[in-house]
């Protein structure tokens, strides 16, 4: 039985055109009475049980090699999980193509390094400030290199978050320090992370290749990143949540949840989600449903969230009609 991640890789090879592949998927879609592939963000995670094994049997090894290697010093400690999860990588990514568990060994090899360096640095008196910019630069270097060899799609999201990291770790050793200031540089980097979504979304309208999958995790990036220094605004010094912020907050989502359907990434409004739930479920206790705020705004957004998909077709297609045909060009098409 053949997956939509062998299709996109025969795609990719070159063995099938991809005129073929979108006639192939949307005759399977039309058997199966759903709606074309392209437009579901399909991301490749779990082909069988077999992924969840090897991700919690490498889990389990990389702990005990943490802990084993704590015990002379955290970089040590870091080091092995590291070079453990590279090694790991070479087998189940390269020659296996397993999407979890590279997904998985990126993020340990990255944990490793970046939590080795800052921990072997704090212990030896270092600045946090410089000790975190020093360990962020270490786990770019890691990122970079684990892109060139795997090719995993997390990667380039991953490596961008260090970069950001970089910044705002060695801005916060000077003056420069100023809240505000920080905000702007991540808000900053989200913008630069979602021109970056787009132009490989643009690479691949059809969404038929890996460069989709790059695009999903950079725009799963950029929405917190673009969010959170807008939020603090919101929020202003004194924390205070009130009908003002709320309604600062619903308009902020509406804004983003328009941008998420022109485009058609849901991720977009999911990695945002828990500022909405947040900010309401506090306005939500302020007036008296202490105990069941944030149950009660669970509901109204999964509610909401639920009618969004169900009329997601409609609402984008209302949207995109409006748009002009040069910019067409570069969305997925409609339904």
């Amino acid at each position: 039985m053949y997956s939509d991640k062998d299709i996109r890789a025969a795609v990719e090879a070159g063995v099938m055109p991809k005129q073929t592949a979108n006639a192939f998927r949307d005759f399977i879609q039309q058997q199966r009475g759903g709606v074309l592939n392209q437009d579901q963000e399909y991301i490749p995670l779990v082909h069988g049980f077999n992924d969840i094994f090897v991700v919690i049997a490498a889990v389990i090894a990389l702990a005990g090699l943490w802990t084993i290697g704590n015990t002379v010093s955290p970089l040590i400690g870091g080091g092995l999980v590291a070079v453990a999860s590279w090694l790991l990588s070479e087998y189940f990514t390269r020659r296996r193509h397993m999407a979890l568990p590279s997904i998985v060994l990126l993020v340990t090899a990255l944990g490793g390094t970046l939590g080795g360096v800052i921990m072997q640095l704090l212990a030896m008196a270092v600045r946090p400030d410089i000790a975190s910019g020093v360990a962020f630069i270490a786990s770019s270097a890691v990122a970079t290199a684990h892109w060139f060899r795997f090719r995993v799609p997390i990667t380039l999201a991953a490596g961008v978050a260090t970069v950001i990291g970089i910044i705002v770790s060695f801005l916060s050793t000077t003056w420069l320090l100023d809240s505000i200031l920080i905000d702007l540089v991540i808000m900053t980097g989200g913008l630069v992370t979602f021109g970056i979504a787009m132009y490989w979304d643009a690479s691949d309208v059809d969404r038929t290749s890996r460069r989709s999958d790059v695009a999903f995790w950079l725009h799963l990036l950029a929405a917190p990143l673009m969010i959170h220094p807008l939020f603090n605004v919101i929020l202003g010094s004194d924390f205070e949540i009130g009908v003002t912020q709320a309604a600062a907050t619903l308009v902020l989502y509406l804004v983003l949840s328009v941008v998420s359907l022109i485009i058609d990434r849901r991720a977009l409004m999911v990695s945002a989600l828990a500022y909405v739930i947040f900010i309401f479920s506090q306005v939500l206790t302020s007036v008296g449903l202490v105990d069941l705020g944030s149950a009660v705004m669970g509901l109204i957004v999964g509610a909401g969230l639920l009618l969004v998909s169900v009329f997601w077709h409609p609402l984008r297609s209302a949207l995109v009609s409006k748009l002009p045909p040069a910019l067409l060009n570069k969305l997925p098409s409609l339904q």
